[in-house]
């Protein structure tokens, strides 16, 4: 029983207490989630999980890898994406395995959340604290989506009046106008009642990804045809000074390591594969596949743009091309339709939380649990919850107006980001898979991932420390 508290607790999501620990233990409907959950119908195999990681990892961040590359030079660029995309698969296999714990009562049960297996294995105080971190990612990630989106728009629009009216021409857009766009489709978006059913959302923005990376990939390397030789070295640019050249080395590997951030939502996209095989096995599969395809396009994308500007590496690589203003403008709208994807991929997990949590604390509400089926004319009948439809109405409006108020909350990003890194994507994954394998103290396995740990949290404080140092030098200047 204490197994079946814990379970069905994490589910519910930071707010979990051990009033509500005990409340579970005693209770005679502790089975009722688990059976909801195991009745669930998941038809998700390795290709829609693809998609989904896809969609989760490759941003619009792979256009700024270029001069990542430029800051770290030809060995050390490519060979720091390899190494941080090995650490990622890694801890994804770490995960995987923990899916999935067995139950003497009910069978094989499911940790359908990142909280939910953290606070299954390494108890209450781990699970708010994990919590509290994905959350924090999640909403950050749903506020630098809005701003992104926003720029590439505006970019759009700022080409095609330079195009029309000169160089010279008043071409200034308020962003907010975009922000609000891009609020309502979302707002209309989040009402898709859960993860499961944003398939066909991630495999669009998936294709979109691809295309404005192959764009980018693909103008630099007309540019360098068009040169007849490629630009860079393997030191990467010069500085003035040998402390400049590392705050800008950390803040390149800052910004490779958070182009992998699907470790928060790895467990969500477990939860909608279809069994059999075995959901750790078509998980590893897809985790392999997708990983291996971000990392060519980022070794493309960052070695190609690198190639092709060289010290003049701009921070996003659509910004170098003055010319092809039409390939350029259509990529920005892939970014676009990628970013509307991207934020449901990262603000369904939260959403499911924070509505587990309502519902578990007011289960007699109508308002909280009663779903009405509604039927417009010409249209396919929908669910409808007012607890759904009023909580992520606000969720998507804070973040807009957040996003307004703080138009340059993506450099915060960079600093929440370092924060958070080592915890999501090491700490807790190795001490999870410590806890569960039993794995005895001071042997090679325990030595070997604690160290793996311990380099963890010293690179992460590093990156860290080059993204505030970064903010402090932008703002001074």
């Amino acid at each position: 029983m204490e197994n079946e508290a814990h379970s069905m607790s994490s589910d519910i999501g930071i707010g979990v207490n051990e009033k509500m620990v005990e409340a579970l233990e005693s209770s005679d409907n502790i089975p009722l989630l688990l059976t909801n959950s195991s009745s669930l119908k998941r038809t998700g195999t390795v290709w829609t999980a693809v998609a989904h990681i896809v969609t989760g990892v490759i941003g619009s961040g792979v256009l700024s890898l270029p001069w990542s590359t430029a800051q770290l030079g030809w060995f050390a660029g490519p060979l720091s994406i390899i190494l941080i995309a090995s650490i990622t698969l890694f801890s994804s296999f770490l995960l995987c395995n923990t899916y999935r714990h067995p139950h003497p009562e009910h069978g094989p049960n499911r940790s359908a959340s990142y909280l939910d297996v953290v606070h299954l294995h390494l108890g209450i105080s781990n699970g708010r604290l994990s919590g509290l971190l994905v959350n924090i990612s999640l909403y950050g990630f749903a506020i630098a989506f809005v701003i992104t989106t926003a720029i590439s728009l505006r970019t759009i629009q700022h080409s095609f009046c330079y195009h029309n009216k000169g160089s010279e021409a008043s071409c200034e857009f308020a962003d907010a106008y975009y922000m609000l766009l891009f609020g309502v489709i979302q707002i209309i978006l989040s009402q898709i009642p859960n993860f499961h059913n944003i398939e066909w959302l991630s495999v669009v923005a998936a294709i979109m990804s691809f295309t404005y990376s192959f764009i980018g990939m693909g103008l630099s390397i007309a540019q360098i045809i068009e040169k007849g030789h490629t630009e860079g070295s393997i030191g990467g640019i010069s500085t003035s000074s040998g402390t400049e050249k590392l705050w800008l080395v950390s803040q390149a590997l800052g910004d490779i390591s958070f182009s992998f951030p699907f470790s928060t939502i790895i467990m969500e996209i477990q939860d909608t594969l279809k069994s059999p095989p075995p959901e750790n096995q078509t998980m590893k599969k897809a985790s392999v596949i997708a990983v291996t395809v971000t990392t060519f396009m980022y070794l493309s994308c960052g070695g190609a743009g690198y190639a092709a500007f060289g010290d003049n590496t701009p921070g996003n690589l659509l910004t170098g091309f003055e010319s092809s203003y039409w390939l350029v403008s259509f990529a920005n709208v892939c970014i676009v339709v990628h970013l509307v994807g991207s934020y449901q991929v990262y603000c369904q997990p939260l959403f499911a939380t924070v509505e587990s949590w309502f519902r578990f604390n007011f289960p007699d509400s109508e308002f909280m649990n009663h779903t009405y089926i509604l039927k417009l004319p010409l249209l396919p009948a929908f669910e409808l919850n007012f607890l759904s439809l009023s909580f992520r109405t606000a969720y998507v409006a804070s973040t807009v107006v957040i996003a307004m108020v703080f138009p340059y909350f993506n450099q915060i990003l960079g600093v929440l980001g370092s924060m958070i890194f080592w915890p999501l994507t090491i700490y807790f994954p190795v001490e999870i898979y410590l806890n569960q394998s039993s794995t005895v103290p001071w042997t090679t396995k325990w030595v070997l991932l604690r160290t793996f740990s311990i380099f963890g949290f010293v690179f992460g404080l590093f990156t860290l420390t080059g993204c505030i140092k970064g903010i402090v030098a932008q703002k001074i200047g």
